[in-house]
């Protein structure tokens, strides 16, 4: 008889399985956006579907009147545009602090503890910090992102290089290579794509931390809008920005994953229908 852990679905049935949450959501919605607005027509907490649609409309195909812009676009490419900067900022950090921490023991006994209090202090709490002192310019917003990946990304990338077996490390010494080319030939390849996993994991905070900082200061971005319209109870609008919030964030996630699967199919464990 076989166990259940050895039965794997159909291709059709997991994409079925996958989608099946989704379609349970909206029909909840639907029935309760219909309860409540069969008892109050003026209700603005579950706005119905063709609502929804109305308010899509108005932020992503008609253009706004005082700014002659398609505001949810311009939305979209001011997010993206800090948030990748971030993201790029962060794992170039991330890469070189925690390779060399990870290689270099004085510098291990130095760095350790330092991004080990940095990694538990909340980045939010900072944030008024980071305005005062730098402004309420992008680089504020973008700095208070780089503060909340950035250690994450070291310590992440320092206990995958300490993971290294040994012996790989002994027999290019071995061999003749320096402190240099072990570090670009050895120890390199194999973490680059534990980094580009590291960096999938950090999505979702970075994302909150930068809807965070434009929820408090900007004057274009999804979060700067979904903060703006809430005083207005503008469910129709905000709903719609949620949901592209995770559809960008969810594309970006499967976009790393397929680089991965591509660039590094030797990586042990990952395997075709592996996230």
């Amino acid at each position: 008889m076989k166990r259940l852990i050895n039965i794997r679905p159909p291709i059709g049935a997991a994409i079925f399985l996958g989608l099946l949450p989704f379609f349970l959501m909206a029909l909840l919605y639907s029935v309760n956006s219909a309860k409540r607005l069969q008892e109050n027509p003026d209700d603005r907490l579950l706005p119905s579907f063709t609502q929804l649609v109305e308010g899509v409309k108005m932020v992503a195909v008609n253009e706004d009147p005082r700014t002659g812009q398609i505001v949810l676009w311009a939305d979209t490419r001011a997010s993206l545009q800090r948030i990748g900067i971030a993201i790029a900022a962060s794992a170039l950090v991330g890469l070189v602090f925690g390779m060399m921490a990870g290689m270099l023991p004085y510098l291990r006994a130095l760095n350790s503890p330092t991004v080990t209090t940095l990694s538990l202090v909340p980045p939010m709490a900072i944030l008024p910090i980071l305005f005062v002192a730098f402004g309420l310019d992008e680089f504020s917003k973008i700095l208070l992102i780089v503060i909340g990946v950035a250690p994450f990304l070291i310590r992440d990338l320092q206990a995958r290089v300490m993971e290294i077996p040994a012996e790989m490390l002994i027999k290019a010494q071995s061999l003749g290579a320096s402190s240099w080319q072990i570090a670009l030939r050895v120890v390199l390849p194999q973490v680059l794509p534990r980094l580009v996993d590291s960096v999938r994991l950090s999505l979702g905070a970075a994302w909150i931390f930068l809807i965070s900082a434009e929820a408090i200061a900007a004057e274009q971005g999804l979060g700067y809008r979904i903060f703006l319209v809430r005083r207005y109870m503008s469910m129709d609008i905000i709903l719609p920005y949620v949901v592209w919030i995770t559809l960008l964030a969810f594309t970006a996630d499967r976009l790393l994953y397929l680089f991965n699967r591509q660039c590094f199919p030797w990586l042990q464990g990952r395997k075709p229908g592996h996230a």
